[in-house]
């Protein structure tokens, strides 16, 4: 697969869709700071309240709900192993934030994914046309992202998007195992 490398900050690229963007997340967790941060306060018994807004309302948030607002649909697909991970459950404890910015979230348990032809890094692809791939470490670091306009890769990372959505139950519809 070739690919042109463009250098996009995310942002950016949000900021450029007009139709869509879809992202693909499939780790079972992601580096987190055990010590201090959000999902250690989760782990501590700490849970937002959806009714104090103010308390977990962040600048993504804000990208998110002016980007819907332009007319831009938001998927998020999370691929998920079950009984899922202590992460996976803070993170499903959380997406009401992302619903309330105006992301619509599917989860697909993973057993479900075995006919599907999916890349081996998460990803988003706006418009249908470009795409970046997120990388992770080995301990789910982030080691950087990566912007390409390649024709194939946003043909196969929409198709395997469309895949996963088809397939995957709505995030008020699921309940975690």
């Amino acid at each position: 697969m070739s690919s042109n490398v463009l250098p996009v900050e995310f942002t950016d690229l949000l900021a450029s869709a007009q139709r869509s963007a879809v992202h693909l997340e499939m780790r079972d967790a992601y580096a987190v700071d055990y010590e201090r941060g959000p999902f250690a306060k989760w782990r501590e018994g700490f849970r937002y309240d959806p009714a104090d807004r103010a308390s977990w309302w962040r600048p993504w948030l804000d990208l998110v709900r002016e980007t819907v607002a332009r007319g831009v649909v938001i998927r998020r697909a999370r691929i998920v192993s079950e009984p899922v991970s202590e992460y996976t459950r803070f993170l499903y404890d959380n997406t009401f934030t992302n619903v309330a910015a105006g992301e619509q979230v599917r989860w697909l348990p993973r057993r479900r994914t075995g006919a599907i032809a999916l890349p081996a890094n998460d990803f988003w692809v706006i418009d249908g046309q470009v795409v970046r791939w997120n990388h992770f470490t080995g301990s789910g670091a982030s080691a950087g992202g990566e912007v390409t306009d390649d024709p194939a890769a946003a043909k196969l990372c929409s198709e395997a998007l469309d895949a996963v959505w088809a397939r995957a139950i709505p995030h008020d519809q699921y309940e975690i195992h």
